[in-house]
């Protein structure tokens, strides 16, 4: 099937901004794993602080730390 120049074009056209929709899609999906990765550090930061601190409190009272066995990677 032979083309006419219209069709080509249409065609052609339809290549480019299909590439410049995907190309802003990936650059949206891009952003969007950035902020994700940046709030699963901050949580991150936060749950190892909060640790911490009962790790502290338990040492303080003299009790073990429960959350130190749950930690523990399963053989």
């Amino acid at each position: 099937m032979t083309l006419t120049d219209e069709q080509a074009q249409f065609y052609r056209q339809t290549l480019e901004v299909t590439r410049k929709s995907i190309d802003e899609l990936n650059s949206q999906i891009e952003e969007e794993l950035a902020k994700v990765k940046e709030r699963l550090a901050e949580l991150q930061a936060r749950k190892n602080a909060a640790k911490q601190i009962h790790d502290g409190a338990c040492r303080m009272l003299g009790v073990p730390n429960e959350l130190e066995k749950s930690d523990e990677p399963e053989a």
